[in-house]
């Protein structure tokens, strides 16, 4: 197989400052060794999140040109819907600033004191959104998606038997509505197969469960379920992408991903009462219905980079090249999350550092030392993200799996800048037996991630 080369030419670059090691044991310390609360400044390879940091294309700035800034009824806003319209397919759309901000429109009209919602595996915000409404998130990904180091082809499909028993245990009533999150970033970046997708769509339709799509990273999965499933092999991305949304009532996205732009979001749903609610919500908290909290010329850049995303040249690098990071550490034994996602790599901390226990955040330890290595900026999916602790006791519950993603952001990094990574892994994992562990010594009670200040372990 030939090399994957980047299918686009560099025309601006942006300096990136070196930094000693020594400078950045220096920031660690100062940051609290949060690698959140660094300058961006003092990070050489930045791989905290795939979210806003793409690189934009020459099309997608010259429709940044062309943004309508009109307060209501911009001409951007129109190529922007139709856009959303011709690959989603959905009735009813509403921009937003970013996803985040579609999750707690959507919870906000839909959730309550008592509900569940089930998902494959909730991510961060949407997990803290459906809690501050009071409603449970339940995450059901099959078994083969909370073992790191099993293969399985479409490890993001959720347990559609255990859907059913959620339904048969709580009840219709108590659950608003089912959630897939395609790609599974919480479980790795892995794929939902179309014929999952089906499957929980069937469920949901028996019950009269609205089901709605996280589609961050949907031109990934599409492309996903191109190379792995029967039947799909000859279709385009595009075509793929319609399938899937089809068995839809609706979806959120941060179009921060696969929107590739750096800023914005939507809500998008068939219900037309529903969407009516959701409106007056979003006029009151992010602005008018079409251009909900984005300039006229983020509309524009999202309008072009939801068909870019798509191309199959984009994808065949995009995904390549996350693979060949995985393949390159896993080789020299370092273990991560097989096979190797769409937008990133995950580092098994727990396998990677077995002497730290979990309540001693392995994964925030395996942050630290990517970063006072290398300068090389991660993000901890473990007990830090995903653990809970006791309002009342302060007891600490470790998360399920301790993981650290690397998420590679969208034509930004070369394959020089991989390899780089590659050898900073391998200089950490060689040292990994004197490795120690953190605790907490400040957090906040919701994505206590993003604030929360660490010391080194003792004992």
């Amino acid at each position: 197989m030939r090399t994957i080369i980047e299918p686009f030419k560099i025309k601006a670059v942006e300096p990136i400052r070196m930094t000693t090691r020594a400078e950045r044991e220096a920031k660690l310390r100062d940051a609290g060794f949060n690698v959140f609360l660094l300058r961006a400044e003092d990070v050489l390879i930045d791989l905290l999140t795939d979210s806003g940091t793409a690189a934009m294309s020459s099309e997608q700035w010259a429709a940044v040109m062309r943004g309508d800034e009109s307060y209501a009824g911009s001409r951007s806003w129109y190529r922007f819907e139709q856009a959303v319209h011709e690959i989603f397919g959905f009735k009813h759309v509403l921009p937003t600033h970013q996803g985040r901000a579609a999750e707690r429109i959507l919870f906000s009209v839909l959730c309550q004191p008592g509900h569940v919602v089930p998902n494959n595996t909730h991510f961060d915000t949407t997990r803290a959104n459906i809690e501050f409404t009071g409603a449970e998130a339940r995450d059901l990904v099959i078994a083969e998606g909370r073992i790191p180091s099993a293969r399985h082809p479409f490890k993001g499909n959720m347990d559609v038997d255990q859907l059913r028993r959620l339904i048969d245990e709580v009840g219709r009533d108590r659950i608003p509505l089912c959630m897939l999150t395609v790609t599974n970033n919480s479980g790795g970046g892995q794929p939902v197969s179309m014929a999952n997708v089906r499957a929980v769509s069937q469920v949901c339709r028996e019950h009269g469960i609205p089901l709605y799509i996280d589609a961050c990273r949907f031109a990934e999965n599409a492309y996903f379920i191109k190379l792995r499933e029967d039947g799909y092999a000859d279709r385009r991305p595009i075509d793929i992408a319609r399938e899937l949304f089809s068995y839809a009532d609706g979806c959120t996205m941060s179009a921060k991903k696969d929107g590739l732009a750096n800023i914005g979001g939507l809500l998008a749903t068939n219900d037309g009462r529903l969407a009516s609610k959701e409106r007056n919500l979003l006029i009151l908290t992010e602005g008018f219905p079409t251009y909900g909290g984005m300039a006229g010329r983020d509309l524009d850049a999202i309008a072009v980079g939801l068909h870019e995303a798509l191309d199959e040249d984009y994808l065949v690098y995009r995904i390549r090249s996350t693979t060949y990071l995985g393949e390159h550490v896993s080789r020299a034994g370092v273990p991560i999350v097989q096979p190797p996602g769409g937008h990133a790599i995950y580092l098994d901390a727990a396998a990677f550092f077995p002497q730290i226990p979990p309540l001693q955040l392995p994964g925030q330890a395996l942050v630290v030392e990517l970063y006072r290595e290398a300068g090389i900026r991660a993000v901890e999916i473990g007990t830090v993200m995903f653990g809970r602790r006791n309002a009342q006791t302060g007891e600490e519950s470790p998360a399920p799996m301790e993981l650290v993603r690397l998420a590679i952001p969208r034509r930004v990094y070369t394959q020089s800048h991989i390899d780089y990574v590659v050898e900073a892994i391998l200089q950490v994992w060689e040292r990994r037996a004197d490795v120690r562990g953190y605790r907490f010594i400040e957090q906040a009670q919701l994505l206590r991630h993003f604030t929360a200040r660490f010391e080194e372990a003792r004992g």
